[in-house]
């Protein structure tokens, strides 16, 4: 296959996918990372396509983009809050709860403070740093270390390295975007990478997710919609959305806000086989 021929199939698998791996692409092609990496080179310079971490995307497109800690900490801060208080009441003492990097999470950890007996593996400095500010001789907290986010995520081998030979009881996961075709997603690939080693570390998935986050597609999935036992999401996520979790989630939540104005509901799917 001439280079050209090789660079327009290139072309139109991230138009079609949107973005994509330099590892899927070698596969696909049959050709060396080397080869695969200048073309995406060639690509970028033309503005066909961007370039980023381990593979490239369609340009202009959100899916890579990944907003500071600070900046996502003051966004929606209701919704998370009332995310966090519904999240806190499925931790249990003497277990073993793990919680991934980001400002839902963060939130979180202020509502475990008072619960007895926890271990909490992380890979989030902030919520680290929460624990730390009211240490308790019966709670445990483990840093799993690696290299620094936009999002003062820990991600990389370190931290997989640690996460696959630890066990979780609960793993309460922070997402960049979930829907129905991408599942939830993260725009930063070793992040994604550290977030499965949590999942499959952990007996059970619980993803706090904020309305927002509703249609939004990252650059890498973390896990599919129904790898996730529970979903907790806040009463303003839209209504065409719900039935779409239902049928993937054995459990969604619909945690309400504060706001006298509006309706407070918590709605659940029944369990389900799968």
């Amino acid at each position: 296959m001439l280079a050209g021929q090789r660079q327009q199939l290139i072309v139109d698998e991230v138009r079609r996918r949107g973005a994509i791996r330099v590892s899927e692409l070698t596969t696909l092609l049959n050709v060396s990372d080397m080869t695969i990496r200048r073309d995406l080179d060639v690509l970028a310079s033309a503005g066909l396509v961007e370039k980023v971490h381990g593979g490239a995307t369609a340009p202009g497109r959100p899916s890579v983009h990944e907003p500071g800690f600070e900046a996502k900490s003051h966004r929606q801060l209701e919704e998370k809050e009332a995310i966090a208080r519904a999240a806190a009441k499925l931790v249990e003492p003497r277990r073993a709860v793990g919680l991934t990097a980001g400002t839902t999470t963060w939130r979180l950890a202020h509502h475990l403070l008072d619960i007895p007996e926890l271990t909490v593996l992380t890979n989030s400095m902030r919520v680290a740093e929460v624990l730390d500010r009211e240490p308790r001789s019966d709670r445990t907290v483990v840093l799993t270390g690696g290299v620094r986010t936009p999002s003062d995520a820990l991600v990389g081998p370190v931290a997989v390295t640690t996460l696959q030979s630890l066990h979780i009881d609960v793993l309460f996961l922070g997402v960049h975007g979930m829907a129905d075709d991408a599942g939830f997603t993260t725009p930063n690939l070793l992040e994604a990478e550290t977030n499965q080693a949590f999942v499959a570390a952990a007996e059970r998935l619980v993803v706090v997710a904020d309305h927002t986050k509703w249609g939004v597609r990252g650059l890498s999935r973390i896990a599919r919609l129904e790898d996730a036992d529970t979903i907790i999401t806040d009463e303003r996520l839209p209504a065409d959305a719900v039935p779409v979790l239902e049928e993937h989630v054995r459990r969604v939540v619909l945690a309400p806000t504060r706001l006298p104005d509006r309706a407070r509901r918590t709605r659940s799917a029944g369990s389900r086989g799968r």
